[in-house]
């Protein structure tokens, strides 16, 4: 919740020419529903592709300042569901995330389905299984077929928006959890071949680092994103790592 939709639009017609020489990383920004219309316009016949921030589960109904997917076709391609920020502020519990999930990809979007753990769950040493029944509930009844158009995002709560980040190696083995949750729900080739991004204090000078991790397959950033300069910073980092 930072830009306007006037700067929003602002910022993408800045970005796009940057982020044109990096083919080999798919690019996504997710601004505020508010400002969605205007940076799909301006995103038009660019690599950057737009995504939301949330989504209802209802298709409509009597739920008063809500989105549901069916609104965000053609506005977006992606939606980011189960972020740690609405599961902590919004009440999302994970049967909400899940619902979520489903109503995205039935309305043809791609989720960038977020799990993690918070401080004292991460203290307590329950990482490994916070993140596993949350990817457990937040998948149910997704069909393997559907994993294809879905991405999961590991973001530990107690880095998101603090200055602190998790150590790559622990980042590195945390989404090695993930995808063994993935490869026991799906077998093994949903979980080869589904990506699962990196998210919490991920900034330009960190970047590389979480990159050159096997497991690590993109990133999940917030402040960092918002300005230009650090936006095609992590994205050359990336083409750099994985290329």
């Amino acid at each position: 919740m930072h830009y306007t939709p006037a700067e929003s639009v602002a910022f993408v017609k800045e970005l796009a020419p940057a982020l044109a020489g990096y083919a080999g990383v798919e690019q996504v920004v997710c601004p505020t529903f508010l400002s969605l219309t205007g940076v799909a316009e301006a995103l038009k016949g660019t690599s950057v592709k737009v995504g939301a921030q949330d989504v209802h589960w209802e298709a409509k109904g009597a739920y008063t300042s809500e989105i549901a997917a069916g609104m965000l076709v053609g506005l977006a391609e992606y939606v980011i569901v189960g972020h740690s920020e609405c599961r902590k502020y919004l009440g999302d519990t994970d049967e909400r995330v899940n619902l979520k999930v489903l109503a995205a990809l039935g309305a043809g979007l791609k989720p960038i389905f977020a799990v993690g753990e918070t401080q004292s769950e991460y203290e307590d040493k329950k990482t490994a299984e916070v993140v596993a029944r949350q990817v457990t509930v937040g998948l149910r009844g997704v069909t393997a077929e559907q994993m294809t158009g879905l991405v999961v995002a590991y973001e530990p709560v107690w880095a998101i928006g603090t200055g602190l980040n998790a150590d790559s190696t622990y980042a590195n083995d945390t989404v090695g959890l993930i995808r063994q949750t993935v490869r026991r729900l799906y077998g093994d080739g949903v979980a080869d071949a589904v990506r699962i991004q990196y998210g919490g204090s991920v900034k330009p000078d960190n970047m590389a680092e979480y990159m050159s991790q096997p497991e690590i397959d993109g990133a999940l950033v917030g402040g960092a994103s918002l300005k230009v300069a650090d936006f095609t910073a992590l994205v050359a980092a990336a083409e750099s790592a994985k290329g």
